[in-house]
Order: C-alpha cells, then structure tokens, then sequence
C-alpha cells in the first residue's frame, strides 16, 4: 500500500483510503476529520519528474494515493502553464518603484471545468472508483459542486450537491447538465451544509470532509511540485482568493511533505484575499494584529450571516477553516488582505485588455490582492509573485456583462 492516513490530531493511523472511507472519513479513536496522507516513497524521483512535461497533475502518481493508475479519471488538469503578466510587474515599478516578477497560475485553462476544483474533482472520482465509491454528497457555493459533478458523473458515482439560496444559476444548471442532483437550501451556505450534513448521517452516504479533506489536499499539493517543475524554485509571495482555504493548506501540506529531502524547498509569504462584503477572515486577522496575537488568537473570527456579496463561490461567512489557515499564513509572515468588491469588473476588463482573457469575480478578487499587496508595501524588490487566479467567466454571466460594460482603454 503506496499510503496510509494519520490523524492530525490524535496520530492515530488509518490504513489507507479503502479505511477511511469505511471510517465515514472520521478518526476512530478521537474523532477527528482531520488526517493527512504520509507515503512510503522516494521523493529525490521528483527532480527526474521536474525535467519532464506534464499534461496533469497525475505526473506525480507516484505522490498521490491511488493504488492502480487504471483508476484514474482525468481530463488533464493540474498542470496548467504559468504566465507573466508584464502589465503588473510594469505597474509595480512605475506606481511603488518595486521590481518584481509577477506570475498568473490560471486554472480557467485547466480540462475539466476550467476552475481551482479541477483537481479535487479527478482525484475524488479516481479513489471512489477505486474503493467502489457510489454516493458521494456536498455542500459547495459554487465551483466544487460544478467540478466534482462533471467527473463523478465519469465515475459513475451519483452525487447530490446542497447549495445556498443565493448560489449562481450558472453553476446550478451545469451541475444539472452533468445529470447529478441539487438541492438549494432556504438559507446561506452554513444553512447548506448543515442539510448536506443531516442528509449524509441518515441515508449513511459519504460526505465532503470540508476544505481539510484529504482528497482536496493531496491533489492541490501537486501545486508545490508544479511550482518547482515550471519555475525551478518557490516564489516568495502565493496570492490567492478564500472562502475555506484548502489551496494554503495544501502548500504547506506539500512543502512539508518534500523539505527534508529538498531543503530549499520553503513556504512562500501568504497573502489571502477577500472582498469587503465578505471578509471574515481579514476581520479576524485584523483584530488579531491590533492584539498583538494572544493565546487562541486563530480561535476567534466573526461570523457574517447571509453575507450579501455578489461573489457567490467566495460567500462563506462562517470561517470554519480560520482556525487551521491563520497559523499558517503567520508561520509565513503574510497577511489577510481586504478589496472593494466594487473594484471588480473595473479590474476585470482592465485584465481583458491587456490579455485578452476573461477571468471570472473570484479570480479578480485574487488579482485585485496584488494591487492591495502593493498598497501595503507586502511585496518586495525582487520577489517572485505567484497569483493563482481560480475560474474563468463561463459561469458568471452577470459579471461578464458589467465587465463588458465598463469602457476599455
């Protein structure tokens, strides 16, 4: 067995996926959902793996925990090339007198449903197919319903996503497309996911285990590999959009995993972003700042009911994942950061117009970060800024057309 799952909390080990899936992907001596995935392999193969091309994230098989690679479901994701965008490296030095390299990780360009889910999604269908998996249910705002239904609709596996009565249409009927089932929830998205929970524990199918999932992470993980494949090294600063936060979780998962073995391999300065009318997070950060980080600082966050953001997939108002996200962004020496979302379509065509490309809100949530990272003099001479910018505009119409709306240059 190429992997077993230890309990993060307890240290308590589980067998492998087949385990933790009988285990209803829970702890059994305290409990926990919160494991993680350790292997028995040689991660100096990774730098042969390095001078290779990649057409997914499956070029890490060998890393990853699926046993057989005729189980894996794939539509060649995760390895999505990175870009320079000179318009932002041009702005940083004319307007702060910062040189820096500023790169766009787009996962608009990835196979499946051109989102940040991608990957998640192949690997959820890959080890259900494996360990016969045939019903899987979540509570998602968006992107990680849209994902995980077109590629366990591959798996054969049927799947019933919950959502908040504000979810976008788009999403809603994609999801439909791909034949599986929806469910909208009266209320927000905490509301939703209590009615994914309560559904999952009587019909006794499994459920999302959240943002720490440890599908999630050993898939988004492959990042850190791909950042070394593409790069040949880290970048200094990781910009990305958060509602949960499994992207962060997954870095420091991967960096952890390979750092005795590559010692230059080392967490990038965090830098996580969320529009103003959704940032519970950056309001936690804040009054742990202005407190000077007490004992069980990453403890206490507000919680915004029925947040009324218009970026519905970054709408979570509970941070549940606060608490595991906020010691690794201080470990980092980075920062929660705050944008107007009345900025974004502004932003959005000025990326149109520049690139020709389409991003969708939450991606120019994260671009909108690098201008606030300026701002708040959080990038440096000679960093290396790597944004990860996370859908494209296929399911935002009503974005698309503010965007189209304001003049270009």
């Amino acid at each position: 067995m190429k992997s077993q799952l230890k309990c993060v909390k307890c240290g308590y080990i589980s067998p492998g996926f087949a385990a933790w899936f009988e285990q209803d992907q829970t702890c059994p001596k305290c409990g926990s959902k919160h494991s993680e995935a350790e292997y028995q392999a040689d991660y100096t193969q990774l730098e042969a793996l390095y001078k290779q091309g990649a057409d997914s994230f499956w070029h890490y098989f060998d890393f990853l925990p699926l046993e057989n690679r005729d189980n894996i479901i794939s539509c060649k994701e995760g390895a999505i090339p990175i870009e320079s965008w000179d318009f932002l490296e041009d702005f940083a030095r004319e307007h702060y007198g910062i040189e820096c390299r500023a790169l766009v990780y787009r996962n608009d360009l990835n196979g499946g449903t051109q989102t940040f889910k991608d990957v998640a999604g192949s690997m959820a269908a890959s080890l259900f197919k494996e360990h016969g998996v045939k019903q899987y249910c979540i509570a998602s705002t968006g992107n990680t319903a849209t994902a995980y239904a077109k590629y366990l609709s591959l798996a054969g596996v049927a799947f019933k996503v919950f959502v908040p009565a504000g979810a976008n249409e788009d999403s809603v009927q994609e999801i439909l497309g791909f034949g599986q089932e929806v469910v909208r929830s009266q209320g927000d998205y905490a509301r939703a996911k209590q009615e994914a929970a309560d559904y999952a524990r009587q019909n006794k199918v499994l459920i999302s285990a959240g943002n720490f999932d440890p599908i999630r992470v050993e898939a988004k993980k492959t990042m850190v590999f791909e950042f070394m494949r593409q790069l040949g090294k880290m970048p200094e600063v990781y910009i990305q959009a958060v509602a949960g936060g499994t992207g962060p979780i997954a870095i420091d998962k991967g960096v952890r995993e390979i750092e005795k073995y590559y010692p230059e391999v080392v967490l990038p300065r965090m830098l996580l972003v969320q529009q103003d009318l959704c940032d519970p997070m950056v309001q936690a950060w804040e009054q742990a700042v202005k407190e000077g980080f007490p004992e069980n600082y990453h403890k206490n966050y507000p919680v915004i009911d029925n947040p009324q953001t218009k970026v519905s997939i970054l709408s979570t108002g509970n941070p549940g994942m606060y608490p595991v996200i906020a010691p690794i962004v201080r470990k980092t020496g980075g920062s929660f950061l705050r944008i107007s979302e009345a900025s974004l379509p502004a932003l959005a065509r000025k990326v149109y117009d520049q690139q020709g490309v389409l991003l969708g809100p939450a991606s120019i949530v994260c671009l909108a970060g690098f201008y606030r990272a300026l701002e708040e003099k959080r990038i440096h001479q000679g960093d290396t800024v790597l944004i990860n910018c996370g859908e494209g505009m296929q399911r935002a119409a009503a974005f698309h057309k503010e965007v189209l709306a304001v003049a270009g240059k």
